[in-house]
């Protein structure tokens, strides 16, 4: 995980443009991941599902940036940032179980709740202290939702599977 931006120095527009680029670094690993696997494979299911997730979080932090700052152009890019909340790249791998699926989900959640727990302390502008508190908490609820998803998978759910290479060439 790495930010190459002084937090302490973040408008809160700035801190706006890096939560939603962290979001849209999320939802790319995810959906490359999905696409590697494949729809087919549960694992690659569930990378989907996360990719529509983090897609979905990064369009609600967008629209609140935009009621705020209207289309003013962001100065944070996506090379700003690398690995806050996606998962590994090389993370996926063939034959993968659900489970093991699931628990790169619950980790890369977790390390965004990491990157903005420790992030905090360094943060004196109080509307992005409150803004990095809020993205905190909600990291938290999504690795509670991942967990009690994963809860409820069957067994089976463990379980690798071996699969063709000519059904996952890229792995």
């Amino acid at each position: 995980m790495s930010i190459s931006l002084d937090l302490s120095k973040l408008s809160l527009m700035d801190a706006l443009d890096l939560a939603i680029l962290i979001e849209e670094e999320a939802h790319q690993r995810y959906k490359m991941f999905a696409s590697q696997l494949g729809s087919y494979h549960d694992a690659g299911k569930f990378f989907a599902s996360m990719a529509e997730n983090e897609a979905k979080h990064g369009n609600d932090l967008l629209a609140r940036r935009i009621a705020l700052f209207g289309k003013t152009p962001m100065k944070v890019k996506l090379v700003d940032l690398f690995d806050v909340e996606a998962p590994d790249i090389g993370a996926p791998r063939r034959g993968m179980s659900t489970v093991q699926a699931f628990e790169l989900g619950l980790d890369s959640e977790q390390k965004a709740y990491d990157f903005y727990d420790m992030a905090l302390p360094g943060i004196t502008d109080p509307e992005v202290r409150t803004l990095f508190t809020e993205l905190r908490d909600e990291e938290t609820e999504h690795v509670e939702m991942l967990r009690e998803a994963m809860a409820k998978l069957p067994p089976s759910a463990s379980v690798e599977t071996e699969n063709d290479p000519d059904d996952a060439p890229y792995l």
